[in-house]
């Protein structure tokens, strides 16, 4: 971990680690996903009951329907715990299972109307990292195929001239041009988009939403949240 890698991540909130799980280290991990994928759709009632649901009740659903053995094993390495302790300031005191993302193909027009901003710990920009998540991407995710968005910044609102929380709900809850409206106020847009082996590491102080896949491919992503205090 370099000091810019750690001031990128108390600045931004976030960090991209581009190919940290070798394609080789994964390989096990995607063939049985790929094996459960066809499994379930495979179920012509299942799988038409899932995509009648709501679209992010798809995620829910799909994700909880796979099962991947040493998928936590896998990917929440002894070197991303160390690399998340050097984060934090201190190791995690609870690492909690790693989870399946997973969102079926097409699911629809991509917009950021209507998604589900929201931050898993409430805590204030002057308090300590409360935990860091961990997203990896399992598979190739391309722009626009689902991939979680992230507000960078957004766990610093109120300080360092950043928007109120306030002004930002309102911006989220009206605008009808919202990557504009989000540059206008200074506050990138991340979509946790990129290549097989990528991790992503968030401050869970960040407002985050699951995002449409647009895509003729199913989005294979799974998560990890380290609690740190």
């Amino acid at each position: 971990m370099t000091p810019l890698q750690t001031g990128l991540f108390s600045h931004q909130g976030y960090l991209q680690l581009q190919g940290f799980h070798p394609k080789g280290r994964l390989a096990p991990v995607r063939q049985q996903l790929l094996h459960e994928l066809k499994r379930i759709s495979g179920n012509t009632r299942s799988w038409g009951t899932l995509r009648t649901l709501p679209v992010f009740q798809q995620i829910a659903k799909l994700s909880a329907s796979a099962n991947v053995s040493g998928l936590h094993e896998t990917l929440m390495s002894a070197e991303l715990v160390d690399l998340v302790g050097r984060l934090a300031g201190h190791a995690p005191l609870t690492v909690q299972p790693t989870r399946l993302l997973l969102s079926p193909p097409q699911q629809g027009a991509w917009s950021l109307q209507g998604l589900n901003w929201h931050v898993d710990v409430r805590a204030g920009a002057a308090d300590p990292i409360p935990g860091i998540q961990a997203f990896f991407l399992l598979d190739d995710v391309a722009p626009r195929g689902g991939a979680t968005l992230a507000l960078a910044g957004s766990h610093r609102l109120g300080t360092d001239g950043m928007p109120s929380p306030a002004a930002l709900r309102g911006v989220l809850g009206h605008s009808q041009n919202l990557a504009q409206d989000l540059q206008r106020e200074g506050i990138p847009l991340v979509e946790m988009s990129g290549r097989a082996g990528d991790v992503f590491l968030m401050d869970m102080r960040v407002l985050h939403t699951p995002s449409i896949n647009s895509t003729r491919h199913p989005r294979m992503m799974a998560t990890c949240r380290c609690l740190i205090g």
